[in-house]
């Protein structure tokens, strides 16, 4: 028995198209299932507790309206009064993680040492809120 050229030829041809396939399809469940998420969150704080260096944001300022779910979970905090829990707002979208990104870069985010507050510091009216963002991905294996 004699195997032609084209035979093979055409042999890889389908072996390599199949195989591409597959890796593209792979590559799709991979992102599907590696997907990120952010939450905001926001707790009120007393005056006394606001870091004297930290610079406190005003509720209103264009770069904190810019930030998605910022606005939400200041809302939630001042009106569930929480200075004991903070009120979340989880964000599940493709660009999650440049919302802690954002928050952290755009605004005067701070870094907080001892019982201090990690985060951007916030006067709503009489209230100060305290506001972060943490962001996470869940990684799932492929399907068995």
């Amino acid at each position: 028995m004699m195997i032609r050229g084209t035979d093979v030829a055409l042999s890889l041809l389908v072996v390599g198209t199949a195989a591409a396939a597959g890796y593209v399809l792979q590559g799709r469940r991979r992102d599907a299932a590696a997907r990120s998420k952010a939450e905001v969150g926001a707790r009120v704080v007393d005056r006394s507790e606001v870091p004297p260096e930290t610079t406190v944001v005003d509720v209103s300022s264009r770069r904190l309206r810019e930030i998605p779910g910022a606005r939400r979970a200041i809302d939630r905090a001042v009106r569930a009064d929480a200075d004991e829990e903070w009120a979340h707002v989880t964000l599940d979208r493709e660009d999650a993680w440049s919302v802690v990104d954002a928050l952290r870069r755009s605004l005067p985010y701070h870094d907080g040492d001892g019982d201090e507050y990690n985060g951007v510091y916030v006067r709503y009216g009489d209230h100060v809120i305290v506001l972060d963002a943490i962001g996470w991905a869940r990684v799932e294996g492929p399907p068995r």
